[in-house]
């Protein structure tokens, strides 16, 4: 009995090794061990200790093993299932916690309103308390209170949740108006291959914010009195990149004008958000911000985040995937025209409402009908662009959808340096992948999907795309250790259930 689970757990290590892309040597290295070791420990051959199980779920950043609390989650998900009816879209997960990290500009009390409850959310709660701020969920568990403290306590930070965020990073802008000193965990998040910080220290240096990185921690110094002399241009048009270059014009006390900004989803609620803080900003969904700045803020705010693209995307994708009629309310349908343009080409049937707005009073929404379809792949490849281009994180579930179309799609993933290898984990589904290099994928379809068990990938939207990819496998798959897909979806299981699919939820005694 004792060697059966030593064997499983040697399993599990070795396929959370497989998923983070490292090899066994560097495992070892990061334990301080043998590459040997290592694999005596993945083949079951070696007593490991839950001391050592912990290290190297750290390492590995994967809850191999859980102390204290129930084990890691998983999914039992049985396929084949049509889906009916209609299903609302959650707020955006990536505008909660740019507004989580705005929050921190703001001496009076903030309330988000129907806030995401992701993991992601959660852990930068959980940074947010241990350094003082006040938090509480109201209005039963819907809406988010925030109530700083006169001074942050940012010697007491939880370093552990912080590294599991990259959102952390967006501390850097308010934080340079708080303190004149601070430090900061690395960032980290999924696993999506090198995302150098350049573009943030480029654009923040200009308030005075200097950064220094020694064994996992980010020394911030700020120098008094450094104001940008002339407009910032930042080096990348990244979506967190221009949230922090805006967090930290936000209080400083002039005029800060902001090219090659992001003009994306969560960028514009950000901006939407520091006006209700009292702070001008303008251009609003261009590439060029200007900011005036107000030094003290100080204010009772209220705000709605919108609904989130990247969400709508995933049910839409669902509902093609299992050639289902669904209905997907409240998409904000500014950030889906592209993706809508090209599934129309690809011969997807569908209407839309007309528009109505958003709670944040901004966003223009709609309500989303998908049918069955007999889908083509595209004639040209599917690829990023800054908005208003395909959305980034939109990109993978072309993947499942190109799968069922008829014919070959390139997807050209140029963003992030790994992200298109997760998604030839749809091969184990029955899927025709080719992976061409790290960034594109040769897509054959249509596929005959499979039922299989599997590691969940370690990056949101793959991990979101094998799931949908189980739902319309006959059988039943299993897809294990599901917290990166917690980290961006609220009760995603359930709410799809709601509309016909049939996923438990279990976990490992």
């Amino acid at each position: 009995m004792a060697d059966d689970y030593l064997v499983r757990i040697g399993k599990l290590i070795r396929d959370a090794r497989q998923h983070r892309g490292w090899t066994q040597s560097q495992l070892a290295d990061a334990l301080g061990t043998s590459q040997s070791a290592v694999n005596r420990i993945e083949r079951g051959n070696q007593n490991i200790s839950l001391e050592m199980i912990a290290r190297i779920g750290e390492a590995l950043d994967s809850e191999i093993v859980s102390l204290g609390y129930a084990g890691p989650m998983h999914l039992r998900v049985v396929g084949g299932r049509r889906l009916s009816g209609a299903i609302d879209v959650k707020t955006s997960k990536n505008a909660c916690v740019a507004l989580l990290c705005a929050s921190l500009l703001n001496k009076g009390r903030t309330v988000l309103r129907r806030v995401a409850r992701i993991e992601e959310v959660y852990r930068l709660l959980e940074v947010l308390n241990s350094i003082g701020v006040r938090t509480r969920w109201i209005n039963e568990g819907v809406d988010l209170e925030i109530v700083p403290p006169a001074r942050l306590d940012m010697d007491a930070m939880d370093a552990d949740a912080a590294r599991r965020t990259r959102s952390i990073i967006m501390f850097l802008g308010p934080l340079l108006h708080r303190m004149d000193h601070f430090r900061l965990p690395y960032a980290g998040g999924c696993d999506l291959g090198t995302r150098t910080i350049e573009p943030h220290m480029i654009a923040l240096r200009r308030f005075g914010l200097d950064i220094t990185a020694t064994e996992g921690i980010y020394h911030a110094q700020v120098e008094a009195g450094v104001s940008p002399d002339r407009p910032i241009v930042l080096t990348e048009r990244g979506d967190t990149v221009t949230e922090n270059a805006l967090l930290a014009a936000a209080r400083h006390d002039g005029v800060s004008v902001i090219r090659n900004a992001s003009s994306n989803y969560m960028v514009q609620d950000l901006c939407f958000f520091l006006e209700a803080l009292g702070v001008k900003v303008e251009g609003i969904g261009t590439t060029t911000l200007t900011v005036h700045g107000v030094p003290v803020i100080d204010v009772d705010v209220d705000y709605s985040p919108s609904e989130d693209p990247v969400e709508a995307m995933s049910l839409l994708a669902a509902a093609v995937v299992t050639e289902s009629e669904l209905t997907i309310r409240r998409v904000p349908i500014e950030f889906m025209e592209i993706e809508l343009a090209v599934l129309e080409e690809m011969g997807l049937d569908h209407d839309r409402s007309a528009e109505y707005v958003a709670d944040n009073g901004r966003t223009r929404l709609v309500d989303l009908t998908v049918r069955p379809s007999k889908l083509e792949a595209p004639i040209d490849k599917i690829h990023p662009m800054p908005f208003p281009g395909l959305n980034i994180d939109n990109v993978p579930f072309f993947a499942a959808i190109a799968a069922v179309a008829q014919g070959q799609t390139l997807i050209h993933d140029w963003v992030y340096d790994n992200r298109a290898i997760y998604l030839t984990d749809l091969n184990r589904l029955g899927g025709r992948l080719q992976l061409l290099d790290p960034h594109r994928v040769l897509v054959e379809g249509p596929t005959r999907w499979r039922a299989a068990e599997m590691m969940c990938p370690p990056a949101l939207r793959p991990a979101v795309v094998v799931l949908l990819a189980m739902m319309a496998a006959e059988g039943t798959s299993v897809l294990r250790n599901v917290y990166v897909i917690n980290r961006g979806y609220e009760e995603l299981a359930e709410r799809l259930n709601s509309v016909g699919a049939q996923i438990e939820i279990f976990r490992d005694i």
